[in-house]
């Protein structure tokens, strides 16, 4: 693992963004192949977790300060919109709702886990409670938002595909539901998470910084619900029926 580390490190912030995207992006198609509509519930708490986790962490790209976490939390507007796309509302809808318990679960269980009282030999009871200890917060700013833009985006994507049906318009469908639920996903969750922790300026900007990361994300993502969209017409995503 330490090998692994040296290697990444030895890339810029701004590659890493790259790398990480694509790994996520990439992830979501290999399960979708693999294990079909589960692949992509079960991508959803991995995305909901990680991403509350990610978003503790402050650096630069481009020299500017933003938080971690926003490849990762919007690649789960992705998999609602394959949902969509390929299966239909129900199952977007049903995609959320898992997302809602696994991060419900996760603040209960870790912070009872918190709670023990590590004995002398212990060397993780730190680390454990520095991100942790501050999920509560940012798990309630991320249910408000999730609940409000990952909803908010399955309603728009079928309201779109039922005005706009086949496939010549599905980047507009998928861009048109998308990047108006990440911004109000970027001003539901900053306000909340950060309000009052940060100097009005760096707020402002992490806001800023995070709408403008998502809505790249977002346009981004596009090519890759094309080809959700290809593997499933010609069959290549496992049947589940």
């Amino acid at each position: 693992m330490t090998e692994i580390n040296a290697v990444f490190f030895a890339f810029s912030n701004e590659s890493l963004w790259f790398i990480l995207l694509a790994a996520n992006f990439f992830s979501i198609l290999f399960a979708y192949r693999v294990f079909g509509k589960t692949g992509l519930y079960v991508w959803i708490p991995i995305a909901t977790i990680l991403a509350n986790i990610q978003v503790m962490k402050m650096v630069d790209l481009v020299s500017v300060g933003v938080t971690l976490g926003n490849i990762t939390y919007a690649s789960s507007f992705l998999v609602t919109d394959i949902l969509s796309e390929n299966h239909g509302r129900k199952d977007a809808r049903k995609a959320v709702y898992i997302g809602f318990f696994s991060l419900i679960v996760t603040v209960i269980i870790m912070n009872i886990a918190l709670a023990f009282k590590p004995n002398e030999f212990d060397l993780i009871q730190q680390s454990l409670k520095n991100i942790f200890s501050l999920l509560p917060r940012i798990a309630f700013a991320s249910l408000v938002a999730y609940a409000v833009s990952q909803l908010h985006d399955v309603w728009a994507y079928s309201f779109w595909k039922h005005r706009l049906p086949g496939t010549r318009t599905l980047w507009l469908r998928n861009n048109a539901s998308t990047m108006v639920s990440q911004l109000l996903d970027s001003v539901i969750f900053t306000g909340i998470a950060f309000w009052g922790l940060l100097p009005t300026d760096e707020f402002l900007q992490i806001l800023a910084t995070t709408y403008i990361l998502k809505w790249i994300v977002a346009a981004i993502d596009t090519p890759f619900l094309y080809i959700a969209k290809f593997m499933y017409q010609r069959s290549w995503v496992k049947d589940e029926s």
